[in-house]
């Protein structure tokens, strides 16, 4: 293995997040360990001892999440089926975190499509760095319509209820 193959091996596994990865050949066995707080990077290099081996540990697998994007088909705009939007005042996420319509798995939800609320009233959860924030109605009206599913993840300023006011 020559030195630029170490070296981009390094630099791959120190971007990748990975705390350790092994790689042995008939020549050699690397183990490259990066500490969890640092940036640098642990590499030890020594000759392998024992029989020949065909065996490669594979580059560490890098996961990501889903990307959500179908938050963004469930505005006020994009969800009319056939009634006037307009007229309806919405109830917006005040912060980033995740939409829950109780206050726990085995309690009522907060309110109902006909529900009437009034400022003040609690009307979901929102969670945001394990801490559970209770929003309230800013207006006084009838629930129309829920536009987020239970326990999925809210933007900053993103719809949650269409309110009538009248």
């Amino acid at each position: 293995m020559k030195l630029s193959e170490i070296q981009d091996l390094i630099k791959f596994v120190s971007k990748s997040g990975v705390s350790e990865v092994e790689l042995e050949t008939k020549e050699i066995k690397i183990v490259i360990k990066t500490p969890k707080s640092a940036s640098a990077v642990a590499v030890q290099a020594v000759p392998a001892i024992t029989t020949p081996v065909a065996q490669v540990i594979s580059a560490p697998q890098v996961t990501t999440a889903p990307v959500n994007t179908t938050q963004e088909t469930k505005t006020p705009a994009q969800t009319n089926t056939g009634t006037d939007d307009s007229k309806y005042v919405t109830i917006k996420s005040p912060m980033i975190g995740t939409f829950y319509r109780s206050p726990g798995p085995d309690k009522p939800t907060f309110v109902n499509v006909g529900d009437e609320v009034a400022p003040g009233n609690p009307v979901c959860i929102i969670e945001a760095m394990k801490l559970f924030n209770e929003i309230e109605s800013d207006v006084k009206g009838k629930i129309v319509k829920v536009l987020v599913n239970d326990a999925t993840p809210v933007e900053y300023d993103q719809p949650l209820f269409l309110v009538d006011p009248s």
